[in-house]
């Protein structure tokens, strides 16, 4: 009988060969294309998947290797690069919720509301990256996977 953990080595290993496939075929589909909307949510799509797969690939390496540990100058420099990125994304957020209100095209509304949702996850991402490497807290598989999962729209199902 064949281990969990090589089942989700297997099954992590397939959904990077997946992502990049979508990939692919998004990246082939977006050559030509006029509009511009969908043209940009199809490529945000398209990052997304890039993203999901970079993810997937870090979910292995930690299932099948020991991270080695940081120096203090390693994590000082993570952490001032997260907390400025924590600032810009929080002021991306209050810039966006000033601006969306008084925009009257329903598809520049919506598609400002998905940088949005998108800007308010990354900023909750990073705070929770910034709070483990804060604490020096041994970073689990089980504490990526509730950071990834607990953050991502649609939890992996079709629409996200």
């Amino acid at each position: 009988m064949e281990k969990p953990k090589n089942n989700h080595i297997d099954f992590l290993k397939n959904q990077i060969v997946v992502e990049n496939e979508i990939v692919d075929s998004l990246e082939k589909a977006l050559v030509g294309m006029k509009n511009p909307a969908v043209k940009g949510v199809l490529k945000g799509v398209s990052l997304d998947s890039v993203k999901h797969a970079e993810l997937y690939s870090a979910a292995v390496t930690l299932l099948t290797s020991y991270s080695t540990a940081l120096t203090q100058d390693n994590l000082d420099q993570q952490r001032a690069l997260i907390e400025k990125h924590i600032k810009i994304e929080s002021e991306l957020i209050k810039k966006l919720q000033v601006m969306i209100p008084n925009v009257e095209d329903k598809k520049v509304v919506f598609l400002l509301n998905s940088i949005l949702a998108d800007e308010i996850r990354h900023h909750a991402m990073l705070k929770m990256v910034l709070e483990i490497i804060v604490h020096g807290e041994t970073i689990t598989e089980e504490d990526w996977w509730k950071l990834l999962w607990e953050n991502a729209p649609f939890h992996g199902s079709p629409g996200g």
